[in-house]
Parts: structure tokens; C-alpha cells; sequence
């Protein structure tokens, strides 16, 4: 009999009093559902890519939804719902909430995981429909089961589990044995994520500070991060993440504010936070592979997307193989709670390493999206290819840019080939070109290569006996005599965080390199996520509509459509309906000094705001996003072009949305 099994990740308090965001805001981001069938999975899709907020915390109803839509199933199919964190935890540090705040009514985890349940999907959830999967044991069961071995050493490095932030496992079979644990007090992830806020970023931009790193020397602050850790005996190590900033502070470290640029003792700085990092966990790592014996590697757990580490760890010659999941963050510990609970129940996890995670939305049929870009003539012509694959290959041949979405979405933070911006990867202006069109972000970060399976080794320093690198995961010297050959995709240390296409897998991203290749002989793109500096990847066709239209992309491929902007004027974006972004609002504060504010914001936590012009705020006050701008009140005159310029600047940053009315 079939067996059905819901991983999710999420806050469960209402939207409107998302209490445990406030409390906790360094869990239950990346919220996520994951669907599994007998061991297999099904769907599984990160929340953000529907509610369009990076790292959302909220209740992962429309992820639940798309995971029910995939498999075509409803709530009521499901076996067993699995919950990425422990009940006693969960419950325990809800309670002290309550003690805090006297106004919030006492419900345990599995009470209000049964209230959202029914307000989203008007279903009661029955009390035992639910199980909690410790964290960190969610993590391992996301690497383990999905790597394809049969023993294996299974870390689990992150900023806090329940009670601990490193633990380590010997794998045989089916089974784990806990080796080690190391409480949150030594938490790479935190010292990490506290450097992060040094430099001027916050959590999930630690990424940011690894792209830093190589521009520095570490050496600078050795001294000061040696004063914070220690390594110990049999794998173990003393770390003082909680007093990183007063020690750096006492050696006079500028701390840098966001929009402020990198000063070398930035640089360097990061350049010794990555060393310090790289340090303890190959410490705990090589130990515990001494001591057990294990030639292969499972790692997950926020600090296993750092692939500066795992590149390292790759090419330690310490493991024969090294597996690092794709979605090694809290979002693929909804998973890892599903495959744990669907093994609890009797049941087995096929074992054969995954090598794609193609398990989000698809597109909808050609005639829904041609009947979208009809409804966006005045801006965008299409014409259908027969090859999609070798004309995008003749547009990035040429030097365009190209947003290329087919099929169903990525799981997990990057880009696969599904929904990818893509590049010549050769100009080394590319890179600089790219991060103004798009991205609008920090100069000094990489962009990754995508390149054939078969051509892998001719262009990086990949081990010959590890199997193709079906993920970004791994940052590997770029050849030597190759570098300049790939000047977009290499970083200032000759390294590039690569990716492998196998055609098996991935076919048609696989001929697109094919042609790129028989046009330029570089069977290689510039692949970086579809998306802007203020949103998420792009999950729909109406995401990647968007973002194309509000940066400087050249082309935008769907399926076999390959579409183009039209010359626009003013008097076209008037002819476009405004509408607030479903998590942005008006807020006009009269002072007491006689004047006003008056601000878009959003209102998740920490959300973001943008200071409106009173004409501004006025036609977004009645915009419904039915009524055009035209209808509104923007005119032809300077006040309706200036108020047109900030509404288009604020569609740039998602506080708002412009559509065709219909």
C-alpha cells in the first residue's frame, strides 16, 4: 500500500501575530514543504518562491498546496505530516513565550500546526497526523538516504539544532549512530553568521562573505580568531562565538555598514572567518574519519552550502566520495523530516544517489503563456523556436543575456538550469556587466559555471574518482591554462563554484551547451539564479515575466518561446494597473511637528520600506489593480512622469506590481 508523507518547515503562529518569527529569528526560516511517496519524492518547494520573501518565515500553506497539486492528491491523502523540529523543544520554548507575553493564548506546536491546517486548507487535522523529527536528525535523513551509499560518515554542521550545532554520524545500512555532538555554544554556524553582521549583511547573505573571502588575507586576524577557538584533543575544539564581536572590537575593526564599501580590513577579515571555519570543521571532520574508517561523505546543515569547505573537503583525499545535498539548509530539512518519518513507519528510501531536484511547479500549457505575453504586447514580441536550445546558444553566442526558464522548478537556493539567467562566460566583463543588468549587487562576487559532464575535467581540477557534480556545491580550481578562457566564471583565486551537466539529467540545458560549444568551443554558460537583488528566485511564468521587464535582460526564453522587449514610453507604462505586493502596505503618520511620512512597507519581519512622494502615495492608495495608472491620474505632464518613474522604481523593488488590466 502506498504511503504518503508531508516534510514541512515553517512558523506555525498566524500570519497577523507571527510570534515565533519574533522570537526565534534564526529558526524556521527557509519555510518549505516537501512531499514524499514510498521513499521517493514528489514535489517539494521552498515557500518563498510563492509568497515571493527571501527566507520567509510564514506557514508553508501555498507550498503545501503546490506539493498537493504536483502529485495530485489532496491533505486528506496524506499518511503522516513530519515537522522539522522536536514536539518537547518546540513546545518548551513556546511556553516561555507565553510566560513573556500574556496576551497570546496557550497552544502547544501540534494546536497551532492544526490551526493553520484549518485555516488554509479547512481540514482537522487529526492528533495523530503529525510527528516531530529532531532537527538535526531531519538534516542527516535529507544527505544519507539521498546519497546513494550504504556506510558513510553523515555530518550535520549549522548555526542551532534543538540543543546542539554539529553532530556526526557513522551510517551503515539503514541505520545512524550519533559519534559526536557539540552544543550551540561552539556553533560554526553562529560564529559564521555573527562575522556576516560585521561586515554589514544579516542571516542568509553569509554566502556573501564566502565570495569575500579570497579578495583578503587571513592572516590579518589570525591572531584574534586563533583567541576565539581552540582545537582539543579526539575532534573536539573550544569556540567563542558570543564574543567575536567584542574581541574584534578591541582590536579596532571597523565594523562596516550596509552600503559602505570593503575596506581591505573587510576583506581580510572575511579572508580569516572563512580560515577559522574551514579549520574546526575539517578538525572535527578528519577525526571522526580516522576513527571510523569511512571513505565517504553526507554533509548537510547551513554551513554545508559553504562549497569553499566542501571544495576542500572534496579534494582533501580524506574520501573517496563526498556528498553535499543540494538543499543542505533548513528548507531540505523538510524533506529530511519526511524520509525520517516515512523509514519510522516501516518503509525503505530507494538507494541511489540523487542527481537532480527538478521538484517544484511546471509551466503551464504554451497556450496560457502565449495568452500572457499577449496581454503584454505593447511591451514584448515572441516568436516560437523549433530549437530552443540552439537558438538561446546563437543569443548567448552573440553576447546577450537570457533568462531561461523550462520545465519544473529547483529545489534548494540555486539555480540549476530551470530557472537560470545565462551569459558568455568567457568576457571577463560579463561578470560586471551581468551584476549592473541584473543583480545590482557587491562587484567582488562570482558567478558559477555551468558546463558538460563530459567536459568537466578539461576545464576544472575535479578529482577523477569523485562522480559528476550534479549541484553547485563544490568550489574547484579553474584549470590554469583555462582561466582566461573563462574570465566571468573564475574567481580572483582561480577557483569557480562549478556545475556539472549530464545529459541524462538534464537533457535540453545539456544541448544548449552542446550548441554554445560548437559556436564558441567552450561548452560552457555563466549560470546565476533568475532573479533581482529584491526578490527570490522566479517560480512562474509571471515571476520571470517580471523580473525580466524591470531589469536590462536582453531575451527571456519559456519553453520554447523566445521573447523580446519592445521600445516603451511613458504612455504605455500608464496604460499598466498598479497593485500593492500582497505583503506590502500604506502607512501615513502625521507628526507632531505639523508634518507627514508616508512609506511603503513590508510587513514581515524585518521587512523593508521606501518613503513615497504625497502624488505617489495618493495614486497607490486607490490602486486596485484593476484601474490603470492613466485612470489614476498620471498624466503627460512632469508630475505624472515623475510619479511613473518612482511607481516603476517601486515595481523594480516588489513593492508593487504593474500588470495589463484585463
Amino acid at each position: 500500500m502506498s504511503m504518503l508523507v508531508l516534510g514541512i518547515n515553517c512558523c506555525l503562529s498566524p500570519a497577523d501575530a507571527d510570534f515565533m518569527a519574533r522570537w526565534w529569528p534564526l529558526h524556521y526560516h527557509d519555510a518549505a514543504a516537501a512531499l514524499v511517496r514510498d521513499g521517493e519524492v514528489v514535489a517539494a518547494v521552498e515557500q518563498e518562491r510563492l509568497n515571493r520573501v527571501k527566507h520567509t518565515t510564514a506557514f508553508a500553506g501555498d507550498a503545501i498546496q503546490t506539493c498537493l497539486d504536483v502529485a495530485g492528491v489532496t491533505l486528506a491523502d496524506v499518511d503522516q505530516i513530519a515537522f522539522f523540529f522536536g514536539e518537547r523543544y518546540t513546545d518548551r520554548e513556546l511556553y516561555r513565550v507565553y510566560a513573556r507575553n500574556p496576551r497570546l493564548p496557550v497552544r502547544s506546536s501540534r494546536e497551532l500546526l492544526a490551526d493553520r491546517v484549518r485555516e488554509r486548507f479547512d481540514v482537522d487535522l487529526p492528533h495523530d497526523a503529525v510527528r516531530f523529527v529532531a532537527h538535526h536528525t531531519a538534516h542527516a535523513y535529507t544527505t544519507y538516504p539521498q546519497s546513494g551509499y550504504d556506510d558513510a560518515l553523515v555530518a550535520v554542521l549549522d548555526g542551532a539544532g534543538e540543543e546542539t550545532a554539529i553532530t556526526v554520524h557513522s551510517a551503515h545500512g539503514d541505520g545512524m549512530e550519533l559519534l559526536t555532538s557539540h552544543e550551540i555554544s561552539r556553533s560554526l554556524g553562529y560564529l559564521y553568521l555573527a562575522g556576516t553582521e560585521l561586515l554589514g549583511y544579516r542571516l542568509g547573505d553569509e554566502y556573501k562573505v564566502m565570495g569575500l573571502a579570497p579578495h583578503g588575507d587571513p592572516a590579518t586576524y589570525r591572531a584574534v580568531f586563533s583567541g576565539l577557538h581552540e582545537l582539543l584533543p579526539d575532534g573536539d575544539f573550544r569556540l567563542d562565538h558570543e564574543n567575536l564581536h567584542s574581541a574584534f572590537a578591541r582590536a579596532g575593526f571597523p565594523p562596516r555598514r550596509k552600503g559602505d564599501a570593503f575596506t581591505q580590513a573587510h576583506k581580510d577579515f572575511a579572508a580569516g572567518l572563512q580560515e577559522t571555519l574551514e579549520t574546526v570543521a575539517w578538525h572535527v571532520i578528519s577525526h571522526w574519519q580516522r576513527v571510523t574508517g569511512h571513505r565517504r561523505l553526507a554533509l548537510a546543515g547551513g554551513v554545508g552550502q559553504n562549497c569553499t569547505l566542501n571544495g576542500k573537503l572534496l579534494r582533501s583525499a580524506r574520501f573517496d566520495d563526498v556528498f553535499v545535498h543540494p538543499a543542505a539548509h533548513d528548507a531540505g530539512a523538510a524533506l529530511g523530516a519526511a524520509l525520517k518519518v516515512h523509514v519510522d513507519l516501516g518503509g525503505a528510501v530507494p538507494r541511489r544517489r540523487v542527481r537532480q531536484v527538478f521538484w517544484g511547479r511546471g509551466l503551464p500549457p504554451t497556450t496560457e503563456v502565449v495568452d500572457l505575453l499577449n496581454r503584454w504586447e505593447r511591451f514584448v514580441r515572441f516568436t516560437r523556436s523549433a530549437d530552443p536550445a540552439a537558438d538561446t546558444a546563437a543569443l548567448l553566442a552573440e553576447d546577450r543575456v537570457v533568462g531561461w526558464v523550462q520545465g519544473r522548478s529547483e529545489f534548494g537556493p540555486r539555480a540549476l538550469g530551470n530557472r537560470s539567467i545565462l551569459a558568455d562566460p568567457r568576457p571577463e566583463r560579463n561578470r560586471d556587466r551581468v551584476n549592473q543588468m541584473i543583480k545590482q549587487r557587491e562587484g567582488y562576487r562570482p558567478f558559477a559555471p555551468s558546463v558538460r559532464a563530459e567536459d568537466l575535467r578539461t576545464y576544472f581540477e575535479f578529482p577523477d574518482t569523485m562522480p559528476t557534480p550534479d549541484f553547485m556545491v563544490f568550489t574547484v580550481p579553474v584549470r590554469a591554462d583555462r582561466r582566461a578562457e573563462l574570465g566571468a566564471v573564475t574567481h580572483v583565486d582561480g577557483t569557480a563554484r562549478v556545475h556539472a551537466v549530464d545529459r541524462e539529467v538534464n537533457p535540453l540545458y545539456w544541448r544548449l551547451l552542446t550548441e554554445f560549444g560548437e559556436r564558441t568551443g567552450v561548452p560552457v554558460v555563466l549560470n546565476t539564479s533568475f532573479n533581482n537583488h529584491a526578490e527570490p528566485i522566479v517560480d512562474s511564468v509571471e515571476d520571470a515575466l517580471r523580473c525580466y521587464l524591470t531589469t536590462r535582460l536582453d531575451h527571456l526564453v519559456v519553453d520554447d518561446l523566445i521573447i523580446t522587449k519592445r521600445p516603451w514610453s511613458h504612455t504605455d507604462l500608464c496604460e499598466l494597473a498598479p497593485a500593492l505586493a500582497p505583503t506590502a502596505t500604506l502607512v501615513r503618520e502625521d507628526r507632531p511637528d505639523g508634518t507627514t511620512s508616508r512609506t511603503i512597507t513590508f510587513t514581515y519581519l524585518n521587512g523593508r520600506s521606501a518613503t513615497l512622494d504625497p502624488a505617489v502615495y495618493e495614486v497607490l492608495r486607490r490602486a486596485d489593480g484593476v484601474a490603470s495608472l492613466r485612470a489614476l491620474g498620471v498624466g503627460d505632464d512632469e508630475t505624472g512622469h515623475r510619479v511613473a518613474r518612482a511607481i516603476h522604481e517601486l515595481w523594480s523593488e516588489r513593492y508593487v506590481d504593474l500588470t495589463p488590466p484585463k
